[in-house]
């Protein structure tokens, strides 16, 4: 009898625990969806020139939930390029970390290579603020010479992805219309983590700037004038070895 007993306490006492877990759960799963309602991103380009400085803020909910992650999911195009030489000597300057999905060729022109990823981690310890800045130097490459007469290109930035995740919120099933997606935990981890992705923001679309290009038609008579030159500086530095002779 006492060891029924014992047994349906414990089972109680069980149940009560998963209620009040569950409830907690989407508690914190609530307070998550709400931080994502009323966060907004904006983004702005700094500087002229091929050196550009893309710096975003991110304004969180008023409440900000107590353990929040945050990161920022850039996805730029083949015209520029981040120097991680440069980004590795401004990590002690900085509140953010970053991790890239690929190497960097810092050479190759435009029309050579892809675009690429990189994930900020804004913020990697201490309390989360409400305010989060982050600005990324950016360069342009050098672009294929145009034959069409035009003397500049245009490179247009999309706004990054914001995502937010916590390890309070587990079921990240039930935050309509915000999608469940997988990133990298950290900046110096290759595993995944669920994120829950901020619905794309209307009111902002690609930021574009223009890069100068060189004039394709010119190729031919800067070649011809280029092995011109050096054909008679040749010519003429020979001849006056021969005459002083210096050979």
């Amino acid at each position: 009898m006492y060891f029924i007993l014992l047994s349906v306490l414990a089972c109680l006492s069980t149940c009560h625990c998963l209620i009040e877990k569950d409830e907690k759960n989407e508690n914190h799963c609530g307070l998550l969806k709400q931080c994502l309602e009323s966060s907004l991103v904006s983004v702005e380009i700094n500087k002229k020139g091929f050196h550009r400085e893309v710096v975003t803020t991110v304004v969180l909910s008023p409440d900000v939930l107590s353990g929040l992650r945050v990161l920022l999911v850039h996805r730029w195009p083949r015209g520029v390029y981040v120097d991680p030489y440069q980004l590795a000597s401004l990590s002690d300057q900085t509140d953010w970390q970053i991790l890239l999905d690929s190497s960097i060729d810092l050479e190759v022109p435009a029309h050579k290579t892809s675009g690429f990823v990189t994930y900020v981690y804004p913020t990697p310890d201490g309390p989360t603020p409400r305010l989060l800045k982050v600005a990324i130097p950016i360069h342009g490459r050098y672009h294929e010479p145009s034959f069409d007469g035009k003397t500049f290109t245009s490179v247009d930035i999309e706004p990054p992805e914001l995502l937010l995740r916590t390890e309070k919120c587990t079921q990240l099933n039930n935050l309509d219309p915000h999608t469940v997606v997988d990133a990298p935990c950290t900046h110096d981890n290759s595993s995944t983590c669920p994120w829950v992705k901020l619905q794309h923001q209307q009111d902002q679309g690609p930021m574009g700037f223009q890069f100068p290009v060189g004039d394709g038609s010119l190729v031919t008579p800067v070649c011809g004038g280029t092995l011109l030159v050096t054909m008679i500086c040749c010519g003429t530095l020979s001849k006056y070895m021969w005459k002083h002779r210096l050979i």
